[in-house]
């Protein structure tokens, strides 16, 4: 106590200019998220908290910011950390440096492989973290009951971790079908959080459906991929949170709904992205700057970054440049590009030196693929005819179509048409737990040979295989067993490009900026093979998620997701 005491009273000092700051941001300007206005004036800051602001100030260190905009720093209100490919102290130097001062993330990938010890390693990480890290209790561990995971996470478990000073509340609750039907663990898990943030997940939900799944607590959404459904759900009370991820690009479809009217209920998230699209494009600088370009109201764009973010998920220390308000600052050269010239993460700059003075963060979930090794002959796809349905892809989504289709039938067994663009993809367990596979098609990549592997298989991560042929399937999914998980790129039998993943089967050991070159030659590698996906990698990895419509596959077979039932044909 004695401690806060005196620090409010440097605080109070400092604000009235009695006493020299900590730090100075000296003569520029600062976007007022009331009126929209930039207001001249310096910005005194006081250890991590803003203590001055529309005035003068003195400070032990002054930083001159004439010529450029003070913002807060932004807010992703819902990611995936192993789904940068990178490990939380990566990610932090990452993503910081684009303005990212508090990050909102739910650790259900690793839970899924490890269960409660692979949400305590993000628990720890963001304890040594530079940028605050927030962590939302995993909800769906696993996913559904039409596949294996790794782990399984009940409502006790969840409780128990609850009171960590990183934790919100209860993340995305995927298996919005399950709360529909009142499903005893899915209310468990809703009624421990009650008093708590609990995040939505309900794709193309609408009407009394909709109705339902918001009474059990849920508060936001960030699968909204069209206006009417944002609107709707605006409408009921949620907040709608627009992503723009490596693979689901909502953005431009939900752009015209970034008003200043709309804007306390909205806010960006990135939920999966990795570091070569970050590297080319940005992160939430990147989602400002495109919502301006695509006609949202400056103001309205960084309110949702920022205070709107904050305000939604009960942060509220943060989200504006005002006395009183946590540090965490991004000074921009632009505001209409958002061209991030430095951050300040709780009132220290972000600079090599503060990242390397975080803690060390040990590795967890090597070894965590144990899938056995198969052949070309376990990728058959037996039938009862030529007839079936194809998962169909659809760009910069991960919802996917159900497409009727016929293919070449011999012998019981179903194989490839490259002329209809259809080609095989199956699942193969991969904790240990079954040897189970299941084998299907899919419509949409533009393969014309080889396969490529993955053992990013959202959720439960089994290996999932996109390929031409079964022998190419065969070696890719074997390699990925030999290099502890990751991407596989195989053509004619020889493995072409890789990334190895060896933690949990999920992120790399190796730097952000190593990834992001890694990255290069397996896109190249995919493309080699006739591959016309942006992304083809994450596209792969979102084939198993049987929790967005339309039609998925898991290592139990072929999921219509919204029957939530196996398709038997």
């Amino acid at each position: 106590m004695s401690d806060a005491i005196a620090f409010l009273g440097r605080a109070i000092a400092m604000g009235q200019g009695r006493a020299e700051a900590d730090l100075v941001l000296k003569g520029g300007r600062i976007l007022d998220l009331v009126s929209g206005q930039l207001l001249a004036g310096d910005v005194a800051i006081c250890n991590d908290r803003i203590v001055g602001t529309l005035g003068e100030y003195r400070g032990a260190r002054e930083i001159d910011v004439r010529g450029q905009i003070v913002v807060p720093g932004f807010i992703d209100t819902h990611c995936h950390v192993e789904s940068s490919l990178i490990t939380p102290l990566e990610f932090d130097r990452c993503v910081l440096r684009h303005g990212v001062t508090t990050s909102i993330c739910d650790p259900h990938e690793i839970g899924n492989v490890l269960g409660e010890a692979g949400v305590r390693y993000f628990l720890d990480g963001a304890m040594a973290m530079a940028m605050d890290l927030r962590v939302q209790m995993s909800s769906c561990v696993p996913a559904t009951h039409l596949e294996t995971s790794g782990a399984r996470l009940d409502a006790a478990d969840l409780v128990a971790l609850a009171d960590h000073p990183k934790v919100i509340g209860l993340a995305e609750f995927m298996n919005y079908q399950g709360v529909l039907a009142a499903d005893p663990e899915c209310l468990a898990k809703l009624a421990a959080f009650q008093t708590r943030h609990i995040d939505g997940h309900s794709p193309l939900l609408g009407g009394l459906a909709l109705n339902g799944y918001l009474s059990a607590g849920v508060r936001t959404d960030h699968e909204v991929t069209n206006l009417p459904e944002a609107y709707e759900k605006l409408s009921k009370g949620m907040a709608v949170l627009i992503r723009e991820g490596s693979i689901c690009k909502d953005l431009e479809a939900l752009a015209s709904v970034i008003t200043e009217r709309n804007s306390p209920f909205i806010a960006f998230c990135t939920d999966d992205r990795n570091p070569l699209d970050i590297a080319e494009e940005g992160h939430l600088d990147f989602l400002i700057r495109t919502a301006i370009r695509l006609g949202a109201p400056p103001l309205a764009a960084y309110r949702a970054a920022t205070i709107s973010a904050a305000r939604i998920f009960g942060l509220r220390d943060r989200g504006l440049v005002a006395p009183g308000w946590r540090a965490d600052l991004v000074v921009l050269d632009d505001l209409e590009t958002c061209a991030v010239s430095s951050v300040l993460a709780a009132g220290r700059m972000v600079d090599d030196a503060l990242f390397s003075a975080r803690g060390r963060l040990a590795p967890v979930g090597r070894n965590s693929v144990h899938a056995r090794r198969v052949e070309a002959g376990d990728f058959a796809a037996r039938g009862q005819g030529p007839s079936t349905q194809a998962i169909g892809i659809v760009p910069h989504k991960i919802i996917t179509e159900r497409v009727a289709v016929t293919l070449p039938y011999r012998n019981g067994e179903r194989d490839v048409d490259l002329d209809q663009d259809v080609v095989k993809v199956a699942v193969v367990a991969r904790h240990g737990i079954n040897d189970n596979r299941a084998t299907g098609f899919v419509k949409g990549f533009g393969m014309k040979r080889g396969a490529i592997a993955s053992s990013v298989g959202h959720d439960s991560h089994n290996l999932c295989v996109v390929g031409t042929n079964g022998a190419d399937m065969a070696v890719a999914v074997n390699r990925l067993r030999e290099i502890e998980g990751g991407f596989a790129v195989v053509n004619e039998g020889r493995v072409v490009a890789e990334l190895a993943l060896p933690v949990g089967g999920l992120m790399s050991l190796m730097s952000f900026e190593d990834v992001r070159e890694a990255l290069i030659p397996l896109r190249a590698a995919a493309r080699g093979l006739g591959v016309t996906l942006a992304e083809p990698f994450l596209q792969v990895a979102f084939l198993p998620l049987p929790v967005i419509p339309h039609l998925k596959i898991t290592d139990m077979g072929l999921v219509d997701v919204d029957r939530m039932e196996f398709v038997r044909d």
